[in-house]
């Protein structure tokens, strides 16, 4: 039995929760979501707690079991709260903007970057060198953030590039002098 996959989820009164068959679908103020669980793990809905079960003991299934619960719960935050990534760009020159639903990068490249915004994402950019991406599932949010901190990572001499808000980045000695 799995730790994770244990523990019951309170459902917010803002999130509304219906299980038909294997499929689990959530709705709330900041959007839908839906998730199939896989074969062998059911989820059940009483009185406003959520549980997810494993259907047999086996071990392949309780690796399943906390991934799901914790899929579903992701989904329930997401729904209520939303998610947020922040990232800050650093270099001379280098900037972000939105032009309509694209997202446009100048990061020391001949051209610019043209990133178009997935579905179901909100994506501002308060100054200049800060990109905020707002939504409200957990994994696009995340793969969308870290597809942009690809364009150009920081890179350790300078410390030039896109990097996460509060992301430490290593810094390395340049080249030393020679010896005399």
């Amino acid at each position: 039995m799995s730790k994770v996959g244990k523990k019951p989820i309170e459902v917010s009164k803002d999130a509304k929760v219906s299980i038909a068959g294997k499929t689990v679908n959530v709705e709330g103020k900041r959007g839908k979501l839906s998730f199939t669980l896989p074969e062998g793990i059911a989820a059940t809905l009483e009185n406003g707690v959520l549980t997810v079960v494993t259907e047999r003991e086996d071990h392949e299934l309780s690796k399943f079991h906390g991934l799901s619960r914790a899929l579903v719960n992701n989904m329930i935050e997401g729904v209520v709260n939303g998610y947020r990534k922040a990232l800050e760009i650093s270099g001379v020159g280098y900037k972000a903007q939105m032009k309509g639903k694209t997202l446009v990068l100048s990061v020391g490249y001949s051209h610019t970057v043209e990133m178009p915004v997935w579905d179901g994402l909100t994506v501002t950019t308060p100054t200049l060198t800060e990109v905020k991406i707002e939504g409200a599932d957990k994994q696009r949010v995340g793969e969308f953030a870290a597809q942009v901190r690809r364009v150009r990572p920081p890179e350790p001499y300078n410390g030039k590039g896109i990097k996460y808000a509060g992301e430490t980045i290593r810094r390395k000695a340049g080249k030393a002098m020679g010896k005399k």
